[in-house]
């Protein structure tokens, strides 16, 4: 087997700003919860969550139409740290409710549509996540879209009532997989075949080259529409004192 790569020693420094601002927001708030999104982001936030702050507490939506990759995914994480990932699914009934109305597919008939389908299998989910804590954790980047580069390491979160922490926000792609295969991390496979950014199967498919790196996901809608409802654009309230990532 090959050997594995060394961590740069400049990522060594992003990476323990990290864990120095996580470890801040802590003791600041108490109890903070990491919304896993399972894609490569997440594995450099796991594995530095799992390793130096158990504390945070670390959970996954499973909104019901993940592909097989990500649910395999789970599993070798699961057994890497030896630790449960928390998995928080949709109401039964409102989903039932949804299909009912929608049908399976409904979500491609209009952009209300396909939010109201995000709201019911992820959105209301998320908001039962959270519940009780001070803060929660997000792999936002700023190179991932044109919204997010507008984020702030920390904010407050005004459509959930709790602090919105993105302590990879200046992070770049080379520097993610420079992590994960540095340190040998498990990853999502759709992401060798050209899936930087995953969601669920049917609203997710790889890019073609000269693409955004998140024209995969909702690619059939406008690229400003193209979040689930997670990250909406608040504008810029105030900071809390947590240090921002190197």
């Amino acid at each position: 087997m090959a050997p594995t790569p060394a961590l740069d020693p400049k990522l060594k420094e992003k990476a323990a700003a990290v864990r120095d601002t996580l470890a801040q927001a802590l003791a600041l708030h108490k109890r903070i919860a990491y919304a896993n999104s399972l894609g490569a982001e997440a594995m450099v936030l796991t594995d530095i969550i799992w390793t130096d702050l158990p504390q945070i507490d670390v959970f996954s939506i499973d909104t019901g139409r993940l592909p097989q990759e990500t649910y395999d995914l789970v599993d070798r994480l699961q057994r890497r740290y030896r630790r449960t990932l928390r998995v928080v699914h949709p109401d039964a009934a409102a989903l039932e409710q949804l299909v009912a109305r929608q049908g399976m597919n409904g979500f491609y008939d209009s952009i209300e549509a396909r939010l109201e389908c995000c709201r019911v299998r992820k959105i209301e989910p998320f908001r039962r996540a959270i519940r009780g804590y001070g803060a929660w954790i997000t792999g936002v980047r700023r190179e991932q879209s044109a919204q997010r580069a507008q984020g702030n390491p920390s904010e407050w979160d005004a459509g959930y009532g709790l602090y919105k922490l993105s302590p990879l926000l200046e992070w770049s792609e080379d520097d993610v997989w420079q992590y994960i295969r540095a340190l040998g991390l498990p990853y999502n496979r759709l992401h060798d075949r050209q899936f930087p950014s995953i969601g669920c199967e049917p609203c997710t498919r790889a890019i073609q080259p000269g693409e955004s790196r998140r024209a995969g996901r909702w690619w059939w809608e406008q690229a400003e529409t193209r979040e689930c409802g997670l990250h909406p654009n608040r504008g810029r309230p105030p900071l809390i004192p947590v240090a921002a990532s190197a």
